[in-house]
C-alpha cells in the first residue's frame, strides 16, 4: 500500500476518533462519572487508558509517549477510584453515540454510513497487534452493533495501531518523549504554545532542544537543520509503513472505496467546530 494512501486514510479517521476528546456529550457523561470537566484533560485520560484496564501512571505514560508522566501521574492517580474502566468505556460509547448523531443528524441511519463501518471494520480486524499495546486493548473490546459506533471504534483501533508504531519509529530515531515533540516543533508540525499542552516544563523543554542541537537537528533558535528534517521525514515514513498492514486486506478498490465514503463524515466532524484547528499531530503539515 502507497505510503500516500496510508496517511490520506489516517488523516480522514483520525477527526471520527478525537470527536471523543472535544464532544460537549462526551464530557457530560464523563461529568455524571465524577470526573472534573473544566478542562479536558481529567477527562481524557482516562478515556483513552480505560481499554488497557484499571492500571497505573507508568504503564499509561509508557502508552501514551509524549506526556509529562508527573501529568500523566495528575490525572491517571485517582481516575479508576472515580470511576472503573468498564464505567468508562460505557459511558464513552454513550457520549460517542450521543456526538455523532449531533453532528451526522439522520446520516447515523445512512446505508453508505454501515458501508463504510463495514471497510473500516475489515482494516482494524487485520490489525496486528504484536508490540502495539494500545491497538490490542482496544482490539480486545466488543464490537458495537449501530454501524457508526462500528466506525468509531474502527477509527479507533486504526489510529492507535498507527500510533504504537509512530511509538516504535521514534524509539529508533533515539527521539525521546519531549525530545520527539521539540523536533516536531522544529519542523512546524505545530507551534510550540500546542505543545505546551503535553505538560513539559520550560526547563525540560530547552534541555531537550539542547540535546537536539548537540545532535545538529535543531539550530539554537529551535528550528530543524536539514538533518532535523531528514530524521522527522524518515520517522514519519516508517511510521506509514508500520501502519499499512491493515490497509493491505482492502486492497486498493476497498481503500479507493473507503477513502470517497468517510470524505463526508470528515467534513462533518470538522465543519463541527469540536475540534482545535492546530494539532499536535502535524495533520496536514508533515
Amino acid at each position: 500500500m502507497e505510503p500516500t494512501r496510508v496517511r490520506q486514510l489516517w488523516h480522514l479517521l483520525e477527526p471520527l476518533h478525537a470527536v471523543l476528546y472535544y464532544a460537549p456529550e462526551v464530557f457530560e457523561e464523563a461529568a455524571a462519572l465524577g470526573y472534573d470537566t473544566t478542562d479536558r484533560w481529567p477527562s481524557y485520560f482516562p478515556l483513552r487508558a480505560a481499554p488497557l484496564g484499571p492500571v497505573g501512571a507508568e504503564r499509561v505514560a509508557s502508552a501514551f509517549y509524549s506526556f509529562d508522566p508527573r501529568m500523566v501521574a495528575r490525572h491517571i492517580g485517582s481516575a479508576w477510584s472515580v470511576a472503573s474502566p468498564q464505567e468508562v468505556l460505557a459511558a464513552r460509547l454513550r457520549g460517542i453515540d450521543r456526538a455523532y448523531r449531533a453532528i451526522l443528524g439522520d446520516r447515523v441511519d445512512d446505508p453508505a454510513l454501515a458501508e463504510a463501518a463495514a471497510l473500516a471494520r475489515r482494516a482494524a480486524e487485520a490489525a496486528g497487534t504484536e508490540g502495539r499495546p494500545l491497538a490490542a486493548a482496544n482490539a480486545e473490546l466488543t464490537w458495537p452493533e449501530a454501524p457508526h459506533l462500528q466506525l468509531w471504534h474502527a477509527a479507533t483501533i486504526l489510529r492507535e495501531h498507527r500510533g504504537d508504531g509512530h511509538l516504535a519509529a521514534l524509539l529508533v530515531a533515539d527521539l525521546d518523549p519531549v525530545e520527539s515533540l521539540v523536533s516536531f516543533a522544529a519542523i512546524g508540525a505545530a507551534s510550540v504554545e500546542r505543545f505546551e499542552s503535553r505538560g513539559w516544563s520550560r526547563e525540560q523543554w530547552s534541555a531537550a532542544r539542547a540535546r537536539l542541537a548537540a545532535r545538529g537537528l535543531v539550530e539554537a533558535d529551535g528550528t530543524a537543520t536539514e538533518a532535523g528534517r531528514a530524521l522527522r521525514r524518515t520517522v514519519e515514513d516508517h511510521t506509514d509503513r508500520l501502519a499499512a498492514g491493515p490497509w493491505q486486506t482492502l486492497g486498493r478498490s476497498g481503500t479507493d472505496r473507503l477513502a470517497d465514503l468517510l470524505g463526508d463524515y470528515w467534513v462533518a466532524v470538522l465543519s463541527s467546530g469540536l475540534l482545535p484547528s492546530e494539532s499536535t499531530l502535524g495533520i496536514g503539515k508533515v
